[in-house]
């Protein structure tokens, strides 16, 4: 500060800074991120307008902010933390079969090694920005024994979660205003995060199967092109899938990449449920295809969902716009993470890994023989859960009546209250422009076998009074 106003005292000066950045406030033109996109879209010249006292957005909410939807998963889950809090007469628990989180903890070598590191006296300071060198060696390692893939380190980033990784990928690949395809059914933080970017969502519809392969995706390419709209220029595509538990095959895998390159369309393919299977073999887009990304993760097969650590494996074109991204945004992941996680696959890690995903594959059945032995419930309305730790259903039009506002998410909510059992509904993972969403819902069997038994004995039990609700709405809607 210069000028007469040096002289003044400190509490002044205070003041006279307060008063100068509010005026500032009302003076310097605030142009919104949405119109800014258009504007960057249509070409069109900026035109610097001062808003009123009236029109400014309420300070710290951009627009950005304010067009995402909620994580819905995470609502129930707050909810039902709510729930657990309140001491019950009879002594139930609530039982958590929202969220995608392994009931099971890091294994007990990757654990140790965190401790061992805490007290080794390293700052744990900051890595390169892609991640510790020696664990991206063991993440190259792991394509080369799995899939016979033989990968530079280079390639690969090591993320703060596969969230972190989906934020780097969106930004490196695509600009505001382009199209991305998701399925229909599918995880709602791609659709979330992307608009948030400014991206357009291309929804694509699931097939008979609940999955995308590229008969699907051919087809809205050229309902698009028919119909003038603008090209797709990624697709962001999970398998297995959440919330369907739907799998590719390799040939699926290949035909899609092969479609993806001819298209000049960015294949995203996140595969962090690779290793939670039951009978199908996954495929990896590393195999057929010099374009594609690939995101996983450590919070699902290897069961450390707290530590926000994942992987990206990039074609050389995007490493380094991805590193400078990185830099900038996280600048690195967690250091005691990446350094506990060289020792997943220690020979111990794995054989504990391989017993969590039996425990899965136990629980699966304990849910798909409870929801099949339902005759309400059509068994081609329950996906194929062929991996990951998911059963999704869809009730169908005989077991809900919109109109009395008896959806799945009312489904849900119910059962949450009156039984203590924590589903998901299709809200969060369904296109939010079609009817479906309140139609299904999502079971998380990754708490294991005596979690699912419980939770789908008291869905048995709320089950006959929910028919009975929606029986009762239906006469009621049919009196004149």
């Amino acid at each position: 500060m210069t000028g007469s106003a040096a002289f003044l005292p400190a509490s002044a000066r205070l003041i006279l800074v307060c008063l100068i950045c509010t005026a500032g406030a009302y003076q310097i033109p605030r142009i919104s991120f949405l119109s800014h996109t258009r504007r960057a879209i249509s070409g069109a010249p900026r035109v610097a307008r001062a808003p009123t006292l009236l029109s400014m957005r309420e300070m710290g909410t951009s627009d950005r902010a304010s067009s995402v939807a909620s994580f819905k998963v995470m609502d129930v889950l707050r909810r039902a933390i709510e729930l657990e809090s309140v001491p019950r007469a009879d002594g139930r628990k609530v039982v958590h079969c929202e969220v995608g989180q392994p009931q099971t903890g890091a294994p007990a070598a990757v654990s140790a090694a965190a401790v061992a590191a805490l007290n080794s006296g390293d700052k744990m300071g900051y890595t390169d920005a892609f991640g510790l060198v020696a664990l991206r060696e063991k993440i190259a390692g792991h394509y080369a024994s799995k899939y016979g893939i033989e990968i530079d380190a280079s390639r690969i980033v090591v993320t703060t979660g596969s969230s972190g990784g989906f934020l780097l990928l969106f930004t490196a690949c695509f600009d505001a205003g382009d199209s991305v395809a998701i399925a229909s059914s599918g995880y709602p933080c791609y659709r979330n995060i992307l608009l948030a970017l400014g991206c357009k969502v291309a929804t694509v519809g699931v097939n008979g199967e609940f999955k995308i392969t590229a008969t699907e995706l051919r087809g809205e390419i050229e309902r698009r092109r028919t119909a003038g709209e603008d090209p797709i220029r990624g697709l962001i595509l999970s398998s297995p899938s959440n919330p369907t538990g739907s799998m590719l095959d390799p040939v699926e895998v290949n035909e899609l990449c092969e479609l993806c390159d001819a298209e000049g369309i960015r294949f995203l393919s996140d595969e962090i449920y690779h290793g939670i299977t039951y009978g199908k073999k996954e495929a990896s887009a590393l195999s057929f295809s010099k374009n594609a990304v690939v995101i996983n993760s450590f919070s699902k097969y290897y069961s450390m969902s707290g530590w926000r650590l994942g992987w990206l494996v990039l074609p050389e074109a995007l490493v380094k716009p991805i590193n400078i991204l990185q830099q900038n945004m996280f600048i690195n992941a967690p250091t005691v993470s990446q350094t506990a996680a060289m020792a997943c696959w220690d020979e111990d890690s794995l054989v504990e890994l391989e017993s969590h995903v039996e425990e899965y594959r136990r629980a699966r059945e304990v849910v798909l023989s409870a929801i099949t032995g339902i005759p309400e419930i059509d068994t081609s309305n329950v996906a194929p859960a062929d991996g990951g730790f998911y059963v999704y259903i869809d009730l169908g039009d005989a077991n809900v009546h919109p109109e009395s506002g008896l959806g799945a998410t009312a489904f849900c909510s119910a059962l949450l209250e009156e039984e203590l059992v924590a589903f998901t509904p299709g809200t969060d993972f369904e296109d939010p422009d079609g009817n479906l969403g309140d139609r299904r819902f999502r079971i998380s069997y990754a708490g294991g076998v005596n979690v699912a038994e419980e939770a789908m004995g008291r869905f048995g039990v709320f089950w006959g009074r929910w028919l009975s609700r929606v029986a009762e709405a239906k006469a009621k809607a049919k009196v004149p």
